[in-house]
């Protein structure tokens, strides 16, 4: 089960990938601007639609991993996120990644399966209390509330970057512990069991608001200053939220030492690509 969980997230990973490439490409295109007249002039655009299939995509895989593993390990996967969407991207926006820029995918590559080895995440619950919810959704909805605030239009581009990409990284974890909750309802008690339960409502609103806070986010900066935010803080929230929603574990002790080795080659890598990614050459032809 643990092996399925984490073959979805890798495929939703890659998906995933897909969808924020070809979205930035769309967003890069549009006139600056916000709210639903964004996604209206982006729905024009064949790239965007292409972005959101990717999303779909990424969803169902993500959903299938979630009915299959722990949420700590599932969302940390999506790290690979960002190598994906490089390795997408190169090619799409016609660049050349430098050999330095190749060190830092291994980098985050490397640092995550250390990670993900040492931690051993593990937990089989997938529902809830309201007792357990209702904090966590206070504190969610309310730093999500506080960074669209602090990104008001005038302040720079890569903080306005940086701060809707980390609100969207929490809405993606928190929409992540919603679908697992509504997906094991679904899986233990039938469809109709699982269009009975607030859960399932509560992560496509705000499945929708995470997509919304991305859109905007990748319009007010560039790739390199969104997406750092979007994939750690998903993994990092996401991680909480598994271990105070559904009581998952990892290991501790003396396993804490290679964890955080992990943890800073994955933090490395990524601050190295914020400084790579915006240098890269455009391929003649």
């Amino acid at each position: 089960m643990i092996l399925l969980a984490a073959m979805f997230a890798v495929m939703g990973a890659a998906s995933n990938a897909v969808g924020t490439a070809f979205q930035r490409k769309a967003a890069s295109t549009v006139a600056r601007g916000g709210g639903l007249r964004l996604l209206l002039d982006l729905a024009r655009r064949p790239a965007w639609l292409i972005g959101i299939a990717g999303v779909v995509g990424a969803a169902v895989f993500q959903a299938l991993a979630l009915v299959n593993g722990p949420l700590a390990l599932v969302q940390p996967l999506f790290i690979l996120e960002l190598p994906f969407a490089l390795l997408i991207a190169i090619p799409l926006l016609h660049r050349r990644l430098p050999r330095a820029g190749w060190w830092a995918v291994a980098g985050v590559v490397g640092g995550l399966a250390l990670v993900l080895a040492s931690a051993a995440p593990s937990g089989a619950r997938d529902q809830a209390s309201m007792v357990r919810w209702i904090p966590v959704l206070v504190l969610c909805l309310g730093a999500v509330a506080v960074a669209v605030a602090l990104a008001r239009p005038g302040r720079p581009p890569l903080f306005r970057a940086a701060v809707l990409g980390s609100a969207s990284a929490v809405s993606n974890a928190l929409t992540a512990a919603l679908l697992k909750s509504a997906t094991g309802t679904l899986a233990h008690s039938g469809f109709d069991a699982f269009l009975g339960v607030w859960q399932t409502y509560g992560f496509a609103l705000t499945g929708v608001g995470a997509i919304l806070l991305l859109e905007n986010a990748l319009q007010a900066g560039s790739l390199a200053a969104s997406q750092p935010a979007l994939t750690i803080g998903d993994a990092t929230v996401s991680l909480l939220l598994g271990m105070s929603l559904f009581g998952e574990t990892i290991r501790t002790g003396w396993w804490l030492v290679p964890e955080a080795i992990g943890a800073g080659l994955i933090l490395w890598g990524v601050l190295r690509l914020t400084h790579v990614v915006p240098h890269m050459r455009e391929v003649a032809g």
